[in-house]
This record gives C-alpha cells, sequence and structure tokens, in this order.
C-alpha cells in the first residue's frame, strides 16, 4: 500500500502547528465541532492531500512558526510548501512524489476525491466548496458530533486491539485479520481519530536524524543516519522506494525479520496506558516462603524484590522517548538484580514477584534469550498462575497477536510493544542474544510503562552491573547457594598444552585423561567443553583410544543431531560429552563433572567459565560435582570465576544458607 497522508496547517489565535492525516474528513470533522463555536480567530489550511510520510513527518518536526502565518493567503502558504517539497527534492525525493498530486487517499489507499489546489477554511466563516466536496454533504456542528460519534466506537475497537503494541501498518492489518475481522482493511480512519484524541501515535517507520549539532570536527564527522524506532537501530539500508519516490528510501537492516521499517512506512503504537501498577508492600519472608515453597535463600532474595517492586516510581521519571530533541533515548527505568548461582532455582523465586503484580491487575512480561527456554517456563507458570492469560511468543508462535496478564517472549519479540508492561523480567540478562545486542534493551525499555520496573536476572551479570551494585547504585539480592544447601564446587586448576598443540602430539593428554578416568570410575557423566568446533572430532577419536570401551561422542551448534546426544548424555548412554559453550546453559546432568580445555582462551570469559562450572554438582545426590580448568596460563578470566565461586561460598555460610 501506498502511504501517503494529507499535510494541513491549523492555526488558533495565532499559534500555528503543521498535522498529517491518514483521512482528512475525520480531521475536518474533529476541528470543526472544536473551533466552530469557539471565540477568537482560527484556521484550517489544507497544504498537500498526499503526501509521502517520511516528507510529511519531517515536515511536522521540523515546523518553525511564524507571527506573520496568520496573514498569509492559500497563495502564500502554498509558496511556501513548495519550497518545503523543493528542500526535500534536494534530499533526493523524487519531484512527483515530493510536490504530491492531489489526489486524498483514504483509509484503504484509494482515490476519494481530487482537489485543486491549497485551501482554507476560516470556521468563524461557512465551509469553502471544497471542504464541502470533500464531506461529500453539508456537515453542521451536530451532523459533524454524529459522524465522529459513528467513527468513534471503530477508534474504540482499534485502541484496544493494538493497546501497549508498536506495529507497522501490515502487522496491523495482519492483528486485524486474525481478532478483529470487522476492521482489517478500514482501520485508518479509526486511527486518525484515535490519534487527534491522543490515544495512538501514528509515526514514520525511522526517525530523521535531523542536522548535526555543535561545530568544528563535529560536523565534519560521519553523517548522522536515520535511526529505526521499532529497534532503535541506525538504519543503513538504501533502496529505492515506489512508496515515496526516493531513490535511496532507508530502511533498518536489524530488524528486518520482523519486517521492514522504512523512512515512509506507518508505525502504529499505543498511547501510555494508567500509571504502572505497584506491589503491595509488607509480606513477611516466612510468609512468602510458605506460599511459594522457597528456601531462606531465594525467600530473602523474593522479598528483598518484593520491596523494590512496591517503591513508589522515582522522581522525574519519563516515558520512553525522552527529551523532544532525543525522540528515541529510551527511559532509564528503575532496575532491581537478583544474582543467583547457577541451579539456585531463579524461576521459582520470581513467582512472588509476578504474583505480586498481576493480584492487583497489572500485566507482566517474562523475556528470555531462547525459544528453548520460553517453551520449557510455558508449563511451570502455567502451574504456578493456573487462572491467569499467559500468552507465548517466539518466531511462528501462533499466539502473536494475543494479549495477555503475563506474556513469556522471546526478546526480539519486544520489539512489537510500547509501553506495555508493569513489570519486565529480564532472565539470562548476560546471555546471547540480549547481551552486549543494543537493539534488544531498546526494545525492552519500550515494552515497559514510563514508570514501570525491572528485575534482571543472572547467575553472571555482566561487570559493569556487578560494579553498579558493589558500589550500592544498583539494587540487588545474592543468592548465593543451591537449593539443596551445599556450595557451589570450586574449580581446580591442571596444566595442560593447547589443545591445538595436544592434537599434534596427542600423549600430552595423558595428563588430562587421568583425570577424566577418576570421574569416569566414580560414575560421573562428564562434559569435557572445547573452545573450537575443529577440535570436536579429533579429541573425541584420541580419547576414544585412551579410554577405550568408553562410549564418547562430540557436538556443537553445527551438529544435527545434538538435542538426540543430549537425551543420550541425560540417560547415562553417553559418559562423556564434547562439547562448546552451546551447552553452558540450560542443561542439568545429575551427578555431572565439568572440565574446560583451553580455560584460557579469549573465547572463555568469566561468564562462560561460571557458567559451565555451573553444570556440575546441581542434583542434592551428588552436590560436590567436580571442576577443572585445563589451560597452559592461569587468566583473569579464571582468577574472577574462581573467586565469584568462592565469594558466594563465602557469603552463603555467612549468612547460614549452608
Amino acid at each position: 500500500m501506498r502511504v501517503r497522508v494529507a499535510v494541513y496547517a491549523i492555526g488558533h489565535e495565532g499559534k500555528w502547528r503543521i498535522r498529517r492525516s491518514l483521512d482528512l474528513r475525520v480531521d475536518v470533522l474533529w476541528w470543526g465541532q472544536r473551533f466552530c463555536a469557539t471565540p477568537g480567530s482560527a484556521r484550517m489550511v489544507l497544504l498537500s492531500a498526499a503526501t509521502a510520510l517520511s516528507s510529511a513527518v519531517r515536515l511536522e518536526q521540523r515546523f518553525e512558526p511564524r507571527t506573520e502565518m496568520s496573514g498569509w493567503d492559500p497563495r502564500k502558504w502554498g509558496l511556501w510548501f513548495r519550497e518545503r517539497m523543493e528542500e526535500e527534492a534536494g534530499r533526493g525525493m523524487n519531484g512527483d512524489a515530493a510536490l504530491g498530486g492531489q489526489a486524498l487517499f483514504g483509509g484503504s489507499g484509494e482515490v476519494l476525491h481530487s482537489g485543486t489546489g491549497v485551501w482554507m477554511w476560516d470556521f468563524r466563516q461557512a465551509m469553502p466548496e471544497q471542504v464541502l466536496r470533500l464531506l461529500e454533504r453539508p456537515a453542521g456542528p451536530g451532523q459533524a458530533a454524529g459522524a465522529l460519534a459513528e467513527l468513534g466506537g471503530m477508534s474504540d475497537a482499534l485502541v484496544e486491539r493494538v493497546s501497549g503494541r508498536s506495529l507497522l501498518a501490515a502487522e496491523v492489518d495482519a492483528l486485524l485479520q486474525e481478532m478483529a475481522p470487522g476492521l482489517a482493511g478500514a482501520w485508518h480512519s479509526a486511527a486518525q481519530l484515535a490519534s487527534l484524541q491522543g490515544r495512538l501515535a501514528l509515526d514514520a517507520g525511522l526517525a530523521d536524524a535531523g542536522p548535526r549539532r555543535g561545530g568544528g570536527l563535529l560536523r565534519m564527522g560521519r553523517p548522522r543516519l536515520p535511526r529505526c524506532r521499532r529497534c532503535g537501530s541506525e538504519a543503513t539500508g538504501r533502496t529505492p522506494c515506489a512508496a515515496c519516490g526516493r531513490a535511496d528510501c532507508a530502511y533498518c537492516e536489524a530488524c528486518l525479520a520482523l519486517g521492514r521499517s522504512r523512512a515512509c512506512s506507518l508505525l502504529l503504537r499505543s498511547a501510555a496506558r494508567d500509571p504502572a501498577v505497584r506491589a503491595a508492600a509488607g509480606p513477611s519472608t516466612a510468609a512468602v516462603r510458605g506460599r511459594w515453597g522457597l528456601s531462606a535463600a531465594q525467600g530473602d532474595a523474593a522479598c528483598a524484590a518484593l520491596g523494590f517492586l512496591a517503591e513508589p516510581p522515582r522522581r522525574g521519571s519519563a516515558a520512553p522517548g525522552g527529551r523532544a530533541d532525543r525522540p528515541l533515548a529510551p527511559a532509564r527505568h528503575a532496575r532491581f538484580l537478583l544474582w543467583a548461582v547457577t541451579g539456585a532455582g531463579k524461576t521459582e523465586m520470581i513467582f512472588p514477584l509476578l504474583g505480586a503484580i498481576l493480584e492487583r491487575g497489572g500485566r507482566v512480561l517474562v523475556a528470555t534469550p531462547r525459544r528453548d527456554v520460553v517453551l520449557e517456563l510455558a508449563p511451570r507458570l502455567a502451574k504456578a498462575f493456573p487462572d491467569t492469560r499467559i500468552v507465548t511468543l517466539y518466531g511462528g508462535s501462533d499466539e502473536r497477536w494475543r494479549e495477555g496478564d503475563l506474556t513469556l517472549a522471546t526478546t526480539h519479540q519486544l520489539m512489537r510493544f510500547y509501553q506495555a508492561f508493569d513489570l519486565v523480567v529480564i532472565d539470562e540478562l548476560d546471555a546471547f542474544p540480549y547481551h552486549n545486542d543494543p537493539m534488544l534493551a531498546y526494545a525492552a525499555e519500550h515494552a515497559c510503562k514510563p514508570d514501570g520496573k525491572f528485575v534482571y536476572l543472572s547467575a553472571t551479570p555482566p561487570r559493569p552491573l556487578q560494579k553498579e551494585a558493589a558500589r550500592g547504585r544498583l539494587p540487588h539480592a545474592k543468592v548465593p547457594v543451591r537449593f539443596h544447601g551445599h556450595p557451589l564446587p570450586v574449580p581446580k586448576r591442571i596444566a595442560l598444552k593447547s589443545i591445538e598443540q595436544c592434537l599434534r602430539q596427542p600423549m600430552l593428554l595423558k595428563r588430562l585423561s587421568s583425570h577424566l578416568s577418576l570421574s569416569l570410575e566414580r560414575g560421573a557423566q562428564i562434559f569435557l567443553f572445547v573452545s573450537r568446533i575443529r577440535h570436536i572430532d579429533p579429541l573425541v577419536a584420541i580419547l576414544r583410544r585412551m579410554l577405550g570401551g568408553v562410549c564418547i561422542e562430540g557436538t556443537s551448534s553445527e551438529d544435527p543431531f545434538r538435542a538426540e546426544k543430549v537425551t543420550r548424555f541425560r540417560r547415562r548412554e553417553i559418559r562423556l560429552l564434547v562439547t562448546t559453550t552451546i551447552l553452558e546453559r540450560g542443561v542439568t546432568v545429575p551427578r555431572s563433572d565439568v572440565f574446560i580445555a583451553d580455560a584460557d582462551s579469549s573465547l572463555f570469559d568469566e561468564a562462560s567459565l561460571v557458567q559451565m562450572a555451573g553444570r556440575a554438582g546441581r542434583s542434592a545426590e551428588d552436590p560436590a560435582g567436580r571442576v577443572v580448568f585445563a589451560s597452559p596460563q592461569w587468566t583473569i578470566s579464571q582468577k574472577r570465576a574462581v573467586n565469584q565461586i568462592k565469594s558466594m561460598n563465602r557469603i552463603a555460610r555467612k549468612n547460614g544458607y549452608l
């Protein structure tokens, strides 16, 4: 669909602004009803009946009203508008698209009327002939009110369906086809009324970068690029566009998988909902533990987080969007970190938090980086909250347009939400793809209400968050012990040449194989982590010879049989599994030992070492599993990983959790 909008100026008591419209008839009725009976001068000036959305948005944002505009006639307004559009043409716009024909496009893109040029309506006088032709019949105040009331029902239904959403026009069509077929293909007029009422925002998919500020070297730097309103990324893609006529219409490549967000595409976002729901203050640790079956450490952490949720919003909190000159700067929401060791039962700890918001009528989002975690958590949440509407969202989900009180989603799905949730819980904060991806962090911020709150869950929070917590700038709670109450296994180090060298001289692996034999003799399942996929097959072959009779397999992200091998490993059909960090999370195997070869590799940071070590000692039957770092060097990442584990054990011992 060619997204064209009408552009007009509206002035009251000498104050002018530029507006754009998906259906100009709605605006004529709206402003006519508002100003016809209002004292003082008020005028509406049609500048173009069909202008590319991107041009209209830029014109509105860059508009600088002048005092003399109140004395302009239609000819003067037309000259001003033509000058502005010629500036657009200088930016690469096709001339016909920039100046626009005078065809007026309606809700589904069809031509409704033809205009003959700029017209002006002084609301103290009768409607001009052009407006009467536009409306097809005279419309007095009573008739205008009736027409708007009739459209209001459709507007209400649309706002309800897209509440808390951020959707491109094609996504709105898809949502309505499934959830409200009566509105599909005929929602533009209703959207325009909701926009005038302040209930919906109708924007271009990309925000104009605007002129570079400052002087000197700043002006000589890389040109500023437009940014995607959906994901916050710079729009680096360019392509010829039939919709707006530009030879280099910008589009966002970062979120292309969710549909093409263009400079000229329509993005519909709901306005801010009611203020965020706060949790009730005052539950005791004993009450929380009793209701949700938590351990002492879990209960203490959950109560600390509940206290955070009960706090009033911070003063000066702003809606995502920030200042007017920084339209894409997300607000800094209040945050809380639940720092829980691997195997501590993070999911059970968030149940009291979810319940505290849901019981007060709020909406909660639990976001996790991986689809398999969404599918694993869904039945657990359904069991904990049987009377709650739960929606699960991931690529290919058949629930993507449904609205729930509790939404469980992969982080990429957050780009379709806008100011929807009272509480956002980010699980596995440090994991790919959320970690170090500003796009997903931006989407998460915008999915939360302006005065809503964030809870981060992590066993290995990024170092900046660790520093914030240590300095008292980030409210947090540590859960330093697993549910079974035993200390975390502390890694031991053995000196071993690099695997690359060991593969050339297999006898160098003898020391490693002797330690592997000890684990096999005690009946343990062994994770052997390596840094390179190419090392897996030759290492498996050598270990099979050295540990004859033991079932040894290897797997990685490139292995089509990975799931099958993990299942066999859990069943003890495979005793030793050589793998990469693809299995550092989400896999629990009773009676496991962990060996990390090339532990000094730059690919293994503190977080990944702690996560891999966390595969050992997770079961109550075997809480003291072995963890071995095998490497030629003792790196800072290994030292920090060991210190983090020891620190958690000290805290657990000090607090009486062991």
